[in-house]
């Protein structure tokens, strides 16, 4: 017959074998980062967000002691990334470079993509606001965006401009512009802005394109395309001479594409902690301050990572009425 003290010797038992494992897993806590960290960047090489991983890859693997390395993972508008990284461990060896489209514009498109990012990640700090910017060829008459609305007002349907989706911050912007001003013209999808729908630009495929400001800085030196405003809350110091969307009167359109540094949800916290202290340290690194800015890409950082959290759940809901008004769907 099983006596009681035979089953609390036995608890007694389980108690103590376990106290090994937690007490490893502690310690391996405690000293976080003991092995190379996998950063997850949702989008090709060449885009924004791999632009900005890069720059951060040499410094937080410095401030870690251990290396970080960049795991590129597009696909499906960022979502393969993002669930990638979600379903990895929540032990702090894989975290993922979200930004506003993946985390707060993608849950409102995709609604039947399992991932919801506000239940399945801990946002340890926003990173770096990247402005947007709209240009246009050359061969575009005028320098102005109101040049450029009557140009297009006077072809309705003839025109047509390139952005990685319509889901796509830049797309949904672009989209927000024709609604506001009355314009017909017509989106083309790249699988990427940065990389094909700049380039689309550039040989004169499209006549216009709204993408980061990183994607055109090189190009406005040289003459081959025209930016005629800037998406974000002030002017860059790229483009100094650009003016803003809200300078021109679209005071909605104030956001770029920030980024930020997310964890799986059910990381520990010391783990979060340390990431966050890492992070916070790196991102006011003078070199990286101007390696970003170089790019179009102010810094911002979250006052915490319960902070960040808050900031994503905001932005979810104006990308989700947004979403919403323009008719974006699957």
């Amino acid at each position: 017959m099983f006596r009681i003290s035979q089953c609390s010797a036995l608890i007694a038992c389980a108690f103590a074998a376990a106290l090994p494992a937690a007490a490893a897993f502690a310690q391996n806590t405690a000293n976080y980062p003991t092995r190379p960290v996998r950063m997850i960047v949702p989008f090709a090489p060449g885009g924004a967000s791999d632009f900005v991983g890069r720059i951060l890859q040499p410094k937080l693997s410095e401030e870690l002691g251990q290396q970080i390395v960049v795991d590129n993972r597009a696909g499906a508008a960022g979502n393969i990334g993002v669930e990638m990284a979600a379903r990895a461990p929540a032990d702090g060896y894989t975290f993922l470079l979200g930004n506003v489209g993946t985390m707060a514009i993608n849950p409102a498109v995709f609604t039947r993509f399992e991932i919801k990012p506000v239940r399945d990640f801990i946002c340890v700090s926003t990173v770096v606001d990247v402005a947007g910017a709209l240009a246009v060829h050359p061969s575009v008459p005028g320098n102005t965006l109101k040049d450029f609305v009557e140009y297009a007002k006077a072809r309705p349907g003839k025109l047509n401009y390139g952005a990685a989706a319509a889901s796509s911050a830049q797309g949904l912007t672009m989209e927000y512009l024709k609604l506001k001003t009355g314009i017909d013209i017509q989106q083309i999808a790249y699988k990427g802005g940065a990389g094909p729908a700049t380039t689309a630009l550039l040989s004169g495929e499209v006549v216009a394109s709204l993408v980061t400001v990183a994607s055109f800085v090189p190009h406005v030196k040289s003459g081959r395309v025209k930016v005629l405003a800037v998406v974000g809350p002030k002017r860059v110091a790229a483009l100094p001479d650009t003016p803003t969307m809200l300078e021109l009167g679209f005071t909605e359109l104030t956001t770029g594409s920030w980024q930020g540094v997310y964890l799986p949800v059910g990381t520990p916290q010391p783990v979060v902690k340390r990431l966050y202290a890492a992070v916070i340290k790196v991102m006011a690194d003078p070199w990286i301050v101007e390696r970003l800015g170089s790019g179009g890409a102010d810094v911002i950082t979250s006052k915490s990572p319960a902070d960040c959290d808050r900031f994503m759940k905001l932005q979810s809901e104006f990308w989700a009425k947004l979403v919403k008004q323009v008719g974006v769907t699957e």
